[in-house]
């Protein structure tokens, strides 16, 4: 089940910014407020989406790491990913174009897994990774172009025994959602987009990169 706003239905710049975002994300989730669901952000871009979600919903916030494994030539384009354990997901049908040989596949896996590893320690520190066992877990994110590191985020949560996984995003591509749709139990996006020349950042008024420091002074206010 896909719910989204139909007001924001195929538009852009609806979003002041990701904490805005994040605020209309709540109410459309309402139903979850001081429940025992638990949010897990994708950082760092939907860190403060989901801050404003935790506060607003009285949810406790913690972060899924998950990175894109990129192309030597272009650290915009990924062919897979790899989350907080260890899940590496490959797009084997990119692969096949990609024109990367096993060892250079090899080696970005292990820069990403170094990547990864880093920014968990960054983040998280030495705190265990919360119990999700027969929770309903909030995944999120500031939006979703191929749905990728959201998919790769999900295999990584759904082998910690979560009882229900909801994707939460302010916008995505509704192409990526149907894909995604089988691995969630709903999807909430009030800005649902479809057509040709997809980007996040058009959905939103005030659009700059979250960079790793910004995103731990938010976590740290849920300590």
């Amino acid at each position: 089940m896909i719910i989204d706003l139909s007001q924001l239905r195929d538009k852009i710049r609806v979003f002041d910014d990701r904490f805005d975002a994040g605020r209309k994300l709540a109410e459309m989730l309402s139903v979850y407020k001081n429940s025992n669901a638990i949010i897990l952000a994708l950082p760092a871009g939907g860190v403060p989406v989901a801050a404003a979600m935790a506060e607003i919903l009285n949810l406790p916030v913690d972060v899924a790491v998950v990175s894109k494994i990129t192309l030597p030539w272009n650290t915009e384009v990924g062919f897979g990913a790899i989350a907080f354990d260890g899940t590496v997901l490959l797009n084997d049908t990119f692969l096949k174009s990609a024109g990367l040989n096993n060892d250079e596949i090899n080696q970005r896996i292990r820069m990403t897994r170094e990547k990864v590893n880093r920014r968990l320690n960054y983040l998280r520190g030495s705190k265990p990774f919360p119990d999700l066992t027969g929770k309903t877990v909030l995944i999120v994110d500031d939006g979703i172009a191929s749905g990728f590191t959201m998919r790769t985020a999900i295999k990584a949560v759904k082998k910690l025994n979560a009882k229900e996984i909801i994707i939460a995003v302010p916008t995505a591509h509704s192409e990526s959602l149907k894909d995604l749709l089988p691995m969630a139990n709903s999807i909430y996006c009030p800005n649902l987009r479809s057509g040709f020349g997809f980007a996040v950042a058009e959905a939103y008024k005030k659009w700059s990169d979250v960079d790793e420091r910004e995103a731990l002074e938010i976590l740290k206010r849920f300590k």
